[in-house]
């Protein structure tokens, strides 16, 4: 299993210093797609981190991580960004985001990015150090070994590029779907392809981001799922609006709403009809 230690290599980041803290005081990064879009999954999220023992707070400064500037090639709005999230992120153990991408900005490109800013460089190392994508937060931090949720189906992991590059998260979330009672986990084809989302790539080259996720969709049902699970919400969004588009039913969540028990919601994509 590759480890987010093992990661990030251009940051030159050796990882979090693996202190154990026995009730760490944890901020939450919800992101933005989870706040307008899916707040379920920050429930989740705050669940989940709880059970494992933290303390965890939203700051109710935090914005967006600046990634969609920063891809744009806008990099001194990136810059300014950055240094919100630094300031809002300042005094927490860790800071934990429910997606690998939005992870992945904070700790792979604010080194970088602010790396010539005297003031504002080591604050960003500071912060990467202290970043993690949720799920391997839950198994490689805090040791969760077992999920308490039961769900009777059969579910396929989608790897999101954040978070299997620049995260290192594969096995994690698939380790602790094992655990689910009732749960049987399949592997699609081209697991660790693209959805073709890529945030702002979706919105300049819609045409190729369709004909992308036509294929992702293709292999992720192709064994025949009950749901399809991730952990990035702008890549569920896609595979859920393209497997609409086609008039296909298969359930679609972000992978913490399943392992925190919390399924009453909707789908992602779907109307709010209750359980599902």
């Amino acid at each position: 299993m590759s480890s987010e230690q093992d990661v990030c290599v251009s940051s030159g980041l050796d990882g979090a210093d693996g202190e154990d803290i026995a009730s760490p005081r944890v901020g939450l990064f919800v992101t933005c797609l989870v706040d307008l879009f899916r707040p379920s999954i920050g429930f989740a999220a705050v669940k989940l981190l709880e059970k494992v023992g933290c303390t965890v707070e939203v700051p109710m400064t935090q914005t967006c991580c600046g990634q969609p500037a920063f891809n744009s090639g806008a990099r001194y709005q990136a810059q300014s960004i950055a240094r919100h999230v630094l300031d809002a992120f300042d005094d927490f153990d860790y800071v934990v985001a429910p997606s690998g991408s939005c992870a992945g900005m904070l700790r792979c490109h604010y080194p970088t990015l602010l790396a010539e800013d005297l003031e504002w460089g080591p604050r960003a190392v500071d912060l990467a150090r202290r970043t993690h994508e949720l799920v391997s937060f839950l198994v490689d931090v805090r040791g969760m070994a077992s999920a308490s949720a039961t769900f009777e189906g059969t579910v396929v992991y989608q790897d999101s590029c954040g978070s299997l590059r620049d995260m290192g998260v594969r096995d994690q979330p698939r380790d602790l779907l094992k655990t689910v009672s009732g749960l049987t986990l399949q592997e699609a084809p081209e697991s660790d392809s693209c959805c073709g989302f890529g945030g702002t790539f979706s919105v300049k080259y819609g045409p190729i981001s369709s004909d992308i996720v036509g294929r992702k969709v293709d292999a992720l049902t192709s064994v025949n799922p009950n749901l399809i699970l991730g952990g990035d919400l702008g890549c569920l969004m896609n595979i859920a609006g393209k497997l609409r588009r086609h008039g296909l039913d298969t359930h679609v969540r972000h992978v913490a709403e399943l392992l925190a028990d919390m399924v009453q919601d909707a789908p992602i994509g779907a109307p709010n009809q209750g359980e599902i």
